[in-house]
């Protein structure tokens, strides 16, 4: 499979730790078309949407994960929903945030997003959910889930995530490489040096995923020294799961009181989808109509 969006599952050496691989470049396209994102928004929202899409990649059936970035910076947290079939959406809490380029050019994702907490929330289908926290490291995304796969999930790992974005502020290339050493391979420490070589070694996540390379081709690129056996790939895709139907059942939980003010004020409700934009209009039949139903 080749061209575009798709993540990669691969074993590195003797099965001695698991590799995830995604280009993202169309998913955080759509994402930063529907939220209208300035670059440093694009490339925060982007690089939790791809990580999204890795944690999806490892649940099972119908299981959903959450991602919540609470921090203090002026994109007011980042959310991002995925499930296992490749699909994600997500938002930024300040879409229009700007801000001056680090010291290095770069834009400062961990500027923007500020000091405060990581929540991974899964829900596998059981009463209660599972959450894992931990403190934001750097703000950065990656450094942030690499932190957090080693102390919520005791599973040492690394993590890169890229967006590039152009001079126009559009998203040109997005991807992530996340390798996780199973347990048999923690104690080995030739396979663990030759794996800290070839990550040492391997150019900026973003470059990578700008090349006219398939996924493979990019992982086979990173680790030369290594061998690689690919186990599955899958398409992702930017796909919200909200509809007019779904907004419907919210109001419905509004209560009769509250509705009948809707109807009162005799004006065409507007709702906005928080994950992808969209609107959905009630007009005042239509509230008399979902107030009846109570």
């Amino acid at each position: 499979m080749q061209g575009n969006d798709y993540l990669v599952r691969a074993m590195l050496g003797d099965n001695q730790a698991r590799l995830f691989a995604l280009r993202t470049t169309d998913v955080v396209r759509e994402a930063a078309a529907s939220h209208q994102t300035t670059p440093v928004a694009t490339a925060a929202l982007g690089r939790t949407l791809t990580m999204g899409l890795v944690l999806g990649a490892m649940l099972k059936g119908e299981e959903t994960i959450s991602i919540q970035i609470k921090g203090d910076g002026p994109l007011m947290g980042i959310v991002v929903s995925a499930n296992s079939n490749g699909h994600v959406k997500g938002y930024v809490g300040n879409p229009h945030v700007e801000l001056p380029l680090r010291g290095d050019n770069k834009l400062d994702v961990g500027a923007a997003v500020g000091k405060g907490n990581l929540y991974v929330i899964r829900d596998l289908g059981l009463k209660e959910a599972y959450q894992g926290t931990v403190p934001l490291q750097t703000g950065e995304i990656g450094e942030d889930f690499a932190y957090y796969f080693a102390n919520s999930e005791q599973t040492p790992s690394a993590v890169g995530l890229g967006v590039l974005v152009g001079v126009d502020g559009l998203p040109m290339a997005s991807g992530g490489i996340v390798v996780q050493l199973l347990p048999d391979a923690v104690h080995d420490e030739q396979f663990i040096a030759a794996l800290e070589q070839d990550l040492t070694k391997m150019s900026a996540v973003s470059s990578l995923f700008a090349q006219e390379q398939s996924v493979e081709q990019i992982v086979e690129s990173i680790f030369p020294g290594l061998s690689v056996r690919f186990i599955d790939t899958h398409a992702v895709k930017f796909q919200c799961d909200c509809s007019w139907e779904r907004f419907e059942q919210a109001l419905v939980t509004l209560g009769s009181e509250e509705l009948q003010e809707m109807v009162d004020a005799n004006e065409t409700i507007e709702t906005i989808c928080h994950f992808c934009n969209r609107r959905y209009e009630f007009t005042v039949d239509q509230l008399k109509s979902v107030l009846q139903g109570l």
